[in-house]
């Protein structure tokens, strides 16, 4: 987890979208059914913020342990519904 950003989300077939959200919205990721992961990176944030973001989310992901974030941040899991 210490290799620069861009190598980790290659590693692990991490695509990156762009998009413009809420300034409380750090980001978010999506698992998909081929196992690939989605992340979402609002547009206009510091970049260390994403660092820490991006990091926490491939950590989660992976389910690696991981020191707490930073306050104000937060990592939290909203179970997509099967049906």
């Amino acid at each position: 987890m210490n290799a620069p950003l861009s190598q980790l989300l290659a590693e692990h077939d991490v695509d990156v979208v762009e998009i413009k959200a809420d300034p409380a919205f750090t980001g978010g990721t999506f698992a998909r059914s081929d196992g690939s992961l989605l992340f979402v990176r609002p547009t206009g944030r510091p970049v260390a913020e994403w660092e820490i973001t991006a990091r926490a989310l491939l950590g989660r992901a992976l389910r690696v342990a991981l020191p707490p974030l930073p306050a104000p941040f937060e990592v939290t899991e909203v179970p997509v519904p099967r049906g």
